[in-house]
């Protein structure tokens, strides 16, 4: 089997690490998978069982409950399932955004979701974002990009999008959900949200979606000649 490649896209949450990763993959051919909704479906299921996502016992017991699977419809876009639902839609709430992060410090949680990361990435080819892709998940990857922006205009973005879905938090309440996750996801033991050594860092404040896409195709190029 020929060797696969990867492009591995971290930051933190609102940085464009989804958005970008969806439009470099399907610029390249290539399977875009968001790690993030993998941990999400996670502390949906616990937040549906009535379960602290932080209760590292209670959260680990559950897990012989969980499937996932990922899909892709016919544009495309993936797919998450939880059980045989899709869920998609439902794990892109500020509740869950803050669930998602609690489990994901738990390293049974990690240790779960790791292989299933792992195995696409040798069955595709692939632009993965998350939040220890280029660290832990894939440490060997052909590219590793570190996304980050300031955290007012990271609230913006996120603000923007849940509006858009008719889910809108006041601002205020975005921003202080994000500052949180951003010191949970950088303060925990296991995987903490930093970049890998060999990473080109990219900051996306101020910028526009179509220069950001075009400074990481720029990084691409240079990178695979692609």
């Amino acid at each position: 089997m020929d060797k696969k490649i990867s492009i591995a896209i971290d930051g933190p949450s609102g940085a464009g690490k989804s958005t970008l990763a969806r439009m470099t993959a399907k610029s390249l051919g290539f399977i875009y998978v968001d790690t993030g909704a993998l941990y999400r479906s996670v502390g949906l299921f616990a937040l549906r069982h009535g379960t602290d996502a932080g209760d590292r016992a209670a959260v680990t017991a559950l897990l012989p409950g969980i499937t996932l699977e990922l899909d892709y419809d016919e544009k495309g876009v993936q797919r998450v399932f939880l059980c045989g639902e899709d869920v998609t839609d439902a794990i892109r709430t500020p509740e869950v955004s803050l669930a998602a992060s609690a489990v994901s410090a738990i390293p049974e949680v990690r240790a779960f979701l790791l292989e299933t990361q792992r195995d696409m990435a040798r069955r595709h080819d692939v632009a993965m974002d998350g939040r220890d892709i280029g660290t832990v998940v894939l440490p060997d990857a052909d590219v590793k990009i570190f996304l980050t922006a300031s955290p007012e205009e990271r609230a913006r973005r996120r603000y923007r999008e849940l509006r858009a879905k008719g889910t809108g938090a006041p601002y205020k309440e975005v921003l202080r959900d994000l500052l949180v996750r951003d010191r949970n996801d950088s303060s925990r033991d296991i995987a903490p949200l930093r970049p890998a050594e060999d990473a080109i860092l990219l900051d996306t404040t101020g910028n526009s979606l179509r220069k950001s896409f075009g400074q990481i195709r720029s990084i691409v190029r240079e990178k695979l000649g692609k």
